[in-house]
C-alpha cells in the first residue's frame, strides 16, 4: 500500500498480507518499480521535441492524443551516463500530484519488464548509504526472484518545484500542440 506521497506503508495499515503492485522498468540495468496506480500507459519511443529553456533533464514533450505532455529523463535526472536509445527504449506515462492537482508526464525507461505484486512486509526502508540515486526519492526496497527492485516515489522524483517549472515552460508552448507530432 501506499500513501499519497507514494511512500510505501511498512505496516500496510496492520492489514496482514498486504501487497502492492508495481510496474518494473530498467535504468541502466537496474531494475526500478512504481505503484501501478500512479501508471497511464506505456509507449514505445517516439520523437520527443525539445523546449528551449527548460531544465536539463526534460527531454521535451510529446503530442498524445492532442495532450502536450512533457518527457523526463530520469537516467540524467539521477545523474546516470545518457544511453543509447533502443528498440526497448520506451516513455511511460504517469501521474504525479503538482500543487494539489493530478497531472501527467512522461518518464524515459531504458525497457519495461512486468506489473509484479510484492508483499508491504517484504519491502525495506530505503538505504542509508550506497544508493547510486538520491534516497529522498525512495520509498522503499524490494526484493523479486532474487533481484533488488528500487521502489520510487514519483512524488518526490518530481518535487513540486521541480515540475511547476516544467508546466510552466510547456505551458508558454501549447500552442505547440498543433506543430508537435500527434501520437497514439
Amino acid at each position: 500500500m501506499a500513501d499519497q506521497n507514494n511512500t510505501v506503508k511498512s505496516d500496510a495499515g496492520g492489514i496482514p498480507g498486504a501487497t502492492i503492485q508495481l510496474l518494473t522498468f530498467v535504468l541502466d540495468d537496474e531494475i526500478y518499480g512504481a505503484d501501478i496506480n500512479q501508471i497511464q500507459e506505456v509507449l514505445e519511443y517516439r520523437r520527443v521535441t525539445r523546449v528551449p529553456r527548460t531544465p536539463d533533464y526534460l527531454l521535451g514533450v510529446i503530442n498524445l492524443r492532442g495532450q502536450v505532455l512533457p518527457v523526463v529523463d530520469l537516467r540524467h535526472l539521477f545523474e546516470m551516463h545518457r544511453a543509447d536509445m533502443t528498440v526497448n527504449t520506451c516513455i511511460v506515462i504517469v501521474e504525479v500530484s503538482v500543487d494539489g492537482e493530478n497531472v501527467a508526464l512522461g518518464i524515459l525507461a531504458d525497457a519495461v519488464r512486468e506489473v509484479i505484486e510484492l508483499p508491504v512486509s517484504d519491502i525495506n526502508p530505503p538505504p542509508r548509504i550506497g544508493s547510486r540515486i538520491d534516497t529522498k526519492f525512495i520509498s522503499g526496497m524490494g526484493k523479486y526472484h532474487d533481484e533488488f527492485i528500487v521502489i520510487l516515489n514519483l512524488s518526490k522524483v518530481m518535487g513540486d518545484e521541480d515540475l511547476g517549472d516544467v508546466y510552466e515552460a510547456v505551458s508558454a508552448t501549447k500552442d505547440m500542440a498543433d506543430t508537435v507530432p500527434a501520437s497514439e
